[in-house]
């Protein structure tokens, strides 16, 4: 064992950008993941966690720095397990997240492609921009976030990428006896805000967003996207990505609240039909009550693969799929194999699961045709996509 062994310490020299917001390196033939380390940089890490396949380590002295890394803006960076770049600038986070997107379609998927990581108008320094926070709340009743695979609460007095309006609420300026998570959510267009705590006392509340020329009702912890740009921008790169007809069928599959389904019955016209399938019971309500309005929209409650099954559809022409964190899967693939689809768009914001389920559709015949990125998560290794995938008779033909 060599001396910085021994306390733990690893002189490292820095690779490529890896997964999950960590570098690799190497030491004696083990694979090394290192936080807060940027590629070409030369550091000493201290050993976190080992395994018989690789070790993770977080750098605490750098030797020779990139030329990217700045100092953090945030007096927690390193320390909350919350952002992953604050080290590095805005161009260079956007570069590693790019390297990321096209090493997991080419590792998972077999495709590759180049990527560019867009910034999305609403933080142009990478701050200020978070409109939904979880804090997690200590033995004291004092609010933080965890630490980096960690059930460690790191207590905070602000988070410098939460929006203003997060700020104005004060919640560490409070304490929280026998609270778990204090939930804290504002409008970016209207203002509203509210405040949850998980257990005890409850107030979900609810506000109301604006995107897509439309007002939409989240009623407590339902899912917004957390970026003030991410919903025009995201409604704006699916409808590119499908191109839809007056008249056609589409299939929004992870609706939450109904976002995807009211543009696209706006742009399908009152000969058009669309179909939406969310689980949780919040959101189809407010999925409901947000498509009231629009006759040719229809909200079904259940998991996807399970309405699919019982909807027993032939076609849709258009496809939007817009699944959580761990992606859409084989058995969702296959069953939308058995439709006639002209044009589908997979919105995901892990380059992982995207690259899974890129797979499974190429091994049922999909192409992809494009890919947006987008950085609606500035500081943190998170990135949203949208692929557009077209069956291969149509991708050769275009």
């Amino acid at each position: 064992m060599s001396p910085s062994d021994a306390d733990g310490l690893l002189e490292l020299e820095i690779g490529a950008v890896a997964h999950g917001g960590s570098c690799v390196a190497r030491h004696e033939g083990m694979v090394v993941f290192v936080r807060h380390a940027l590629p070409g940089e030369r550091v000493r890490a201290r050993v976190t966690e080992r395994s018989k396949r690789f070790l993770r380590a977080d750098c605490v002295e750098v030797l020779r720095a990139a030329p990217e890394r700045v100092t953090p803006p945030c007096p927690y960076a390193g320390r909350c397990g919350g952002c992953d770049w604050q080290h590095a600038t805005l161009p260079a986070q956007r570069a590693l997240k790019s390297a990321v997107v096209a090493e997991q379609l080419q590792r998972l998927a077999g495709v590759d492609v180049d990527v560019e990581v867009e910034e999305v108008p609403g933080a142009p320094d990478g701050l200020g921009w978070r409109t939904r926070v979880t804090y997690s709340v200590d033995a004291d009743g004092r609010v933080g976030f965890l630490a980096h695979r960690s059930h460690e609460v790191v207590t905070v007095d602000r988070c410098a990428i939460a929006h203003p309006g997060i700020e104005a609420l004060d919640v560490p300026g409070r304490r929280w006896p026998g609270v778990r998570q204090v939930e804290a959510a504002v409008s970016a267009t209207s203002g509203e805000t509210y405040v949850t705590t998980r257990p005890g006392r409850v107030t979900p509340g609810g506000v109301r967003e604006s995107a897509a020329g439309r007002t939409w009702r989240v009623s407590g912890t339902g899912f917004w996207q957390v970026h003030p740009g991410a919903a025009d921008t995201l409604v704006d790169a699916v409808l590119a990505a499908l191109s839809p007809r007056q008249g056609e069928s589409a299939l929004d599959l992870y609706a939450g609240v109904g976002l995807f389904s009211g543009a696209l019955a706006d742009r399908l016209g009152p000969g058009g039909r669309v179909t939406a399938v969310e689980s949780d019971r919040a959101a189809v309500r407010d999925a409901q009550a947000n498509l009231a309005g629009l006759p040719t929209v229809r909200v079904h409650r259940g998991d996807v693969a399970a309405v699919l099954r019982r909807l027993r559809l032939r076609r849709a022409d258009l496809v939007v799929l817009d699944p959580p964190r761990r992606g859409a899967g084989r058995e969702v693939v296959d069953l939308l194999s058995l439709l006639r689809i002209r044009r589908l768009a997979y919105v995901a914001c892990d380059p992982a699961a995207l690259g899974r389920d890129v797979g499974y559709l190429r091994e049922r015949g999909w192409r992809l045709s494009g890919l947006r990125a987008l950085d609606l998560f500035p500081m943190t290794h998170h990135v949203e996509c949208v692929a557009t995938l077209v069956p291969a008779e149509t991708f050769t033909t275009q």
